[in-house]
């Protein structure tokens, strides 16, 4: 076995390099316009050698996560992260306000389906109930920075997708159904590589990080009212707890 190949799980070096540095970014550790250690000693922080570690640098520079200036080295390029912030009262628009000139949700599909157990579990419900289940994407200033998989009671929200489609909005559908109002009951955010489907839809490279919340919103009186699971493209976004 080379340098350049796996011991573990048959994923190639290069690709474990590529992967190890856009965690770095993501989590803080390099931040925008950083440079990066040089090839010796990425080399050595990962028991590889320098061809190696060119080939997932090239693949980071491919993705537009780091930028290769000559004499000077590889640093972090500088891309604009929006924010958005995760508390009692999570409301996208008002979140991300003054961060972009145009903020806009695409609706992509609806389907009435039995709750999993997962999701039963998140609503309350007996895992087999009727759900609505819509997908939904986000954009800013023309740029998809989030796709999210929303479950809703079917009992109580039967037509749920079709006002979201005229409205536009999740707090006037709610409205609509003489719900005043609503907060966050919890939250848990994890992160992970992109899918290929969340890659074409919201337009990353192949390897680039998503963050996944998995979140649950209720009523006044404690009823959950939805469970949603939102992707935010990492290099775009940041979620400020």
């Amino acid at each position: 076995m080379t340098k350049s190949q796996s011991a573990s799980g048959g994923v190639a070096l290069w690709r474990q390099i590529a992967d190890a540095i856009r965690l770095d970014i993501v989590g803080g550790k390099l931040a925008n316009g950083d440079r990066l250690p040089t090839e010796a000693l990425l080399a050595e922080r990962f028991s590889a050698n320098r061809h190696t570690v060119r080939r997932a640098l090239a693949v980071l520079a491919e993705e537009g996560v780091v930028a290769a200036e000559q004499g000077r080295g590889t640093f972090v390029k500088s891309i604009r992260r929006l924010s958005y912030p995760i508390g009692k009262r999570t409301r996208f628009r008002e979140g991300l306000r003054g961060q972009a000139g145009s903020l806009t949700s695409v609706s992509i599909s609806d389907k009435i389906e039995n709750a999993t157990a997962r999701v039963a579990e998140a609503l309350g419900l007996k895992p087999g109930t009727k759900v609505v289940r819509t997908e939904s994407m986000s954009v800013a200033d023309g740029v998809p920075i989030s796709r999210s998989t929303t479950w809703l009671p079917y009992r109580r929200f039967p037509d749920f997708a079709a006002r979201i489609k005229e409205m536009q909005s999740t707090t006037m559908v709610f409205q609509s159904y003489e719900i005043a109002d609503y907060s966050r009951a919890s939250t848990r955010i994890s992160a992970r590589h992109a899918d290929f489907e969340e890659t074409r839809s919201l337009n990353l490279a192949p390897g680039a990080i998503v963050l996944v919340s998995e979140a649950v919103d209720i009523d006044l009186e404690g009823e959950p009212l939805s469970y949603a699971l939102t992707r935010f493209p990492a290099e775009r976004m940041e979620l400020v707890v």
